[in-house]
C-alpha cells in the first residue's frame, strides 16, 4: 500500500511542479484554453482553440490575471505565441521527446480560467515519425496520448513521468488527443520571435497531379506512376529563372519522388531549404530533364 501511496504522491508532486508553468488563455470561442510558459514571458497555446488574438488575458497559477500580446501563429502546426509582461511564474522544463515510447505513463495538464490546475493521466498509445498535418504543417513526430481532452485542455502540456514537458496537447479528428512535440514548438517559436511569421519555400508554379503513361514510366525508369504537371509559372519566380516551362511534369524534387502537390508543399514547408539550390527532374517532351532551382521565400500574405 505504501508503494502505491508513494506513486500517487509523486504524480501529485509532478502536477504541482510542472503545473506552475501552465496557464489559462482567456481567448476561447466559448471556454478558455490552456497555455504553456515556454520561455521567459512567452506563452504557447493551441491556435485552433482561440476565438480572437487581441484583448487577451492569461490566468496564472497564483490566480492572478495578466495581459498578453499576440506575437504570431502557425495554423498549420496549431501553434500560437503570446508575450507576457514580467510574469513571475516558472518556465517549463522541456524534456527529450525522442525518448518517449508507447506505454510510457504521461500526464496532460491544463488550467481553468479560475486558476485551478487540471490533470489527466494515461499512457502513450502511438509514437511514429514525422508527419504533415491537414493544413500542411510539418510536425517532427506523431504522438497520440491516451488521455481525454476535457474542455480547456487544448494548448496544455504533455508531461512525462520525470516531470518534463515533451509537447503541447491539441485535438485531432473526432476529438482524439494529439501532441505537438517540443521540437516543433521550438522551431515555430524561434521563427515567430525572429521574423514575426513562418517562412516557407516558394517556387512560383501552379500545379496539379497527372498520371504518367505506363510506357513512359518504364522508358524513363521512373519510380512513381504520377507526377505534378506545371499549369502556371509566375514571371521572375524561382521556377521561371530555373527554366521550368508550362507542361513540364515534376517527378523528383531534391531527389525525392513527387506524386502529388502535397509532396511539393511538404518539401517547401521546410524553411531550411529557402535560398538553397535543389535539383528538379521534369518530364518534357517524353524525355527526362534535370534543372537546378534556388528555392525562394513565399511572400507573406
Amino acid at each position: 500500500m505504501s508503494s502505491l501511496q508513494d506513486f500517487s504522491n509523486s504524480l501529485a508532486d509532478i502536477v504541482e511542479q510542472a503545473g506552475n508553468a501552465v496557464v489559462a488563455v482567456n481567448a476561447g470561442k466559448r471556454l478558455s484554453s490552456s497555455g504553456i510558459h515556454w520561455r521567459n514571458n512567452i506563452i504557447v497555446t493551441s491556435d485552433e482553440s482561440l476565438g480572437r488574438y487581441d484583448e487577451i488575458t492569461v490566468t496564472l497559477a497564483d490566480r492572478n490575471t495578466v495581459q498578453a500580446s499576440f506575437i504570431g501563429h502557425d495554423p498549420s502546426t496549431d501553434i500560437a505565441v503570446f508575450q507576457l509582461q514580467n510574469a513571475a511564474i516558472p518556465v517549463v522544463q522541456i524534456g527529450d521527446v525522442t525518448k518517449l515510447k508507447v506505454g510510457h505513463l504521461i500526464l496532460g495538464l491544463a488550467r481553468s480560467s479560475e486558476g485551478d490546475i487540471r490533470a489527466a493521466m494515461g499512457a502513450v498509445s502511438v509514437v511514429s515519425g514525422a508527419w504533415r498535418s491537414m493544413s500542411g504543417g510539418n510536425i517532427d513526430q506523431f504522438i497520440r496520448p491516451d488521455i481525454t481532452l476535457y474542455p480547456g485542455f487544448a494548448g496544455g502540456a504533455l508531461v512525462d513521468a520525470a516531470g518534463y514537458v515533451v509537447g503541447m496537447n491539441t485535438s485531432g479528428r473526432r476529438g482524439t488527443a494529439l501532441t505537438i512535440p517540443a521540437s516543433t514548438i521550438e522551431r515555430v517559436v524561434n521563427q515567430l520571435l525572429t521574423k514575426g511569421h513562418i517562412s516557407r519555400g516558394y517556387l512560383g508554379v501552379g500545379m496539379q497531379p497527372v498520371r504518367l503513361p505506363h510506357n513512359l514510366k518504364n522508358s524513363l525508369n521512373l519510380t512513381t506512376t504520377t507526377g505534378v504537371i506545371v499549369v502556371n509559372v509566375e514571371s521572375s519566380s524561382p521556377a521561371d529563372k530555373a527554366g521550368i516551362l508550362l507542361g513540364d511534369v515534376l517527378v523528383t524534387l531534391d531527389n525525392v519522388a513527387v506524386s502529388d502537390t502535397g509532396d511539393v508543399l511538404a518539401l517547401l514547408n521546410n524553411s531550411d531549404r529557402i535560398g538553397k539550390l535543389i535539383k528538379v527532374q521534369v518530364v518534357r517532351g517524353g524525355a527526362l530533364v534535370e534543372l537546378d532551382i534556388v528555392v525562394g521565400e513565399r511572400p507573406v500574405e
